[in-house]
């Protein structure tokens, strides 16, 4: 099968900005809204996710010629549910402060439908390779999307960054930004989740409706260019004539 110059790289890039999954496809806002309270916690929400949709792509893109159209739906379920629960498992056991602050998110992966939607829209269609890029690209465009908040909302509410709280195998330390008393703790609540998340898409509604717009003016500039060509051309053989 011919393939696009340049397929692997719009395959992956998609997820980072046309089709960010939270952003512009505004899927997976419940762990978004709840989990971004540091950036810390976004990163690490942000990797599982990742880790999940990685492995469930790779493997219903394997069996996609084996899964029969009537059981395909539970059956991709159920494949994302077992490496929900590897993962959750590992965390348990391996980074015990990242379960202790993800709590139930971690579980309710299973349920997040970008997971079930890039098995069904992509990998069910796709090879292998590209199944993975495609979950990378969607995977990395999610996470990033989870810093963005998690930045505005924990330096807002707190005033600092804090790093080591939950991944302890680094070193502990805080960055103070903004001075003690002059944080905004409203936004460490639902509230200030909801506030910062509305405000980032009409940041992007604004630049892609001026985007928009200049393409339509340099579309009526290129018109009224070309018109002018032609009468010009017009009148020309007009007076070549006489």
């Amino acid at each position: 099968m011919s393939r696009e110059k340049g397929y692997t790289k719009k395959n992956f890039l998609k997820g980072l900005f046309i089709e960010n999954p939270l952003f512009v496809s505004i899927l997976g806002t419940c762990p978004a809204l709840a989990t971004t309270k540091s950036v810390e916690a976004a990163i690490g929400m942000g990797i599982l996710f990742t880790v999940v949709l990685i492995c469930s792509n790779i493997l219903v893109s394997l069996l996609r010629k084996i899964i029969s159209e009537e059981i395909r739906t539970p059956a991709y379920i159920v494949i994302i549910a077992t490496f929900v629960t590897i993962v959750k498992m590992a965390t348990n056991a391996f980074l015990p402060e990242l379960y202790s602050t993800l709590g139930v998110f971690i579980s309710l992966i299973v349920v997040n439908c970008i997971v079930l939607g890039r098995a069904e829209a992509y990998a069910s269609k796709n090879n292998v390779f590209d199944s993975l890029i495609d979950a990378l690209g969607m995977g990395l465009g999610y996470t990033l999307a989870l810093i963005a908040m998690a930045f505005f909302r924990e330096l807002l509410g707190t005033g600092a960054f804090s790093f080591g709280k939950i991944f302890t195998f680094i070193p502990a330390f805080k960055l103070q930004i903004i001075p003690k008393g002059y944080e905004i703790s409203m936004f460490q609540n639902p509230a200030g989740a909801f506030i910062v998340f509305a405000i980032i898409l009409g940041v992007i509604a604004f630049i892609k409706n001026r985007k928009d717009e200049l393409k339509l003016n340099k579309a009526k500039q290129e018109r009224i260019r070309k018109e002018q060509e032609a009468k010009l051309a017009a009148a020309k053989e007009t007076g070549g004539n006489q």
